[in-house]
Order: C-alpha cells, then structure tokens, then sequence
C-alpha cells in the first residue's frame, strides 16, 4: 500500500470515527451509550439549555400551556405530571395561565436541569413539585394525576414504550396524556426509538388510550393528544 493510501485510509477512519461520536453525542444525545452519559450530557448543558433551544413563550402558550389549560377548565385541584421536564418548560408555561389553578410535579433524571427549573418555578412556590427521578418506572400510584406529559423527551428515555406505559398507569380515567413524538427526517438519527406516527398511535391505542388526536406542532416534532379510557384498569 502506497503511503498516499494509507494517508486517506486514515482521514477516512478519523472522520468515520468523528461522525460517529457526532452522531452518538450530539444528535442523538449519548441515547445510544445508556442512561448514565445521556444524564450526564444533560446535566453538563443545563445552565445553557434554554439559550441553545430558544423557546418561544408566546408559541409554547399557544401550543402546549392554553390547550392544556383548556383540557382541565373548571378542576381548580388538577394534578399534572411533567415527565422528563428538563428546565421546566411546560410547568412554567401551563402555570402561567391564569385559568389553570391546579399543581404541577416535574420530574427529571438530571438534578442540574431540575436545578434550573426550580430557579425559573420558584415564583409559584407549592404549585410546583420538582422530583429527581427516572421516567420508569414512575414513583406514583396508579390514576393519580389529571394529566401527564412528556414534550421533546420520549426518544431519550431508556425504556420509551415502558415509559409510556407507566404515563398511562398513573393517569386517571377521562385523564388527559401530551406527548411530542419525533416526526420528519430527523427521526432516523433515532433507530428504534422514533416510529412512525401511525405505529406510534396505534401503541397509544393499544394502552387504552383514546380520541388520539395528531397536531402539527415543529419540523421535528408532532403534538400527540389522547385520552384514558374510562375504565379502571384499561392499561
């Protein structure tokens, strides 16, 4: 082999090699490389999260917190989850309506996002409830929440179909579930994790949920609306 050969093979292997590590750690945010480096990776982008995602607050009120708050009118005592809150976008955003007035428990795996949540929740002191725990199994009881929700955060979760699963445990019958399903090209950095929206419906279907309901939302990301069956037990 001619040493000009050998010289491409290698910045062929290194850029190989520099995709790979792009494509694990960035795109696709350590997911593949288990719970402990996707927590970690998290924790190390905390205190800058929000500046590299550069949330609209007038589209998340328009998208997530007033339909929310519209889906619980007139339950002054409505309990909801946020599951892998992160910064706490959809807390702040839900509690920021005036017509909701119930509570919110926000629960992350990275203590410093929560960190950050806590900082941008503390306005609304008891309404809020920050819990450091994974997504599965969930540390509630079975039907104890009004609502449960999990926004840009399912292809992320170790176990999404279980997380899933425990979503609709501890939600209560007539309850409402809002998660954000990856949509689009971008779905296929995430192999296995991110099917598409008919199968991902059809698993909703199949945990006893109903009035599926699919809103265009981001590029990225679709909004997936659903309701428990009212039957105990439908999970």
């Amino acid at each position: 082999m001619s040493q000009v050969v050998m010289v491409a093979a290698i910045i062929v292997g290194v850029a190989a090699l520099a995709a790979l590590a792009y494509w694990h750690l960035v795109l696709a945010e350590g997911v593949y490389l288990g719970r402990r480096v996707v927590v970690w990776l998290y924790d190390r982008s905390a205190a800058s999260y929000d500046r590299i995602k550069d949330f609209d607050p007038d589209d998340d009120a328009d998208y997530l917190g007033r339909p929310l708050a519209e889906q619980l009118a007139g339950q002054s005592d409505a309990r909801v989850l946020d599951v892998a809150t992160g910064t706490g976008r959809l807390p702040l955003t839900l509690l920021s309506q005036p017509e909701f007035q119930g509570s919110v428990v926000a629960l992350d795996a990275s203590r410093e996002m929560l960190a950050q949540a806590e900082a941008k929740l503390a306005a609304y002191g008891e309404r809020v409830t920050l819990v450091h725990h994974s997504a599965s199994p969930l540390p509630f009881a079975d039907a104890h929440f009004d609502a449960v929700t999990c926004i840009e955060a399912l292809e992320f979760l170790p176990n999404p179909d279980l997380a899933l699963r425990e979503m609709v445990r501890v939600l209560r019958p007539g309850g409402t579930l809002l998660v954000s399903p990856r949509v689009g090209i971008d779905r296929l950095y995430f192999p296995g994790r991110a099917p598409g929206l008919s199968t991902y419906n059809a698993r909703l279907a199949a945990l006893g949920l109903r009035n599926i309901e699919t809103r265009t939302w981001q590029t990225y990301y679709s909004l997936v609306w659903a309701t428990r069956d009212g039957v105990e037990g439908a999970y």
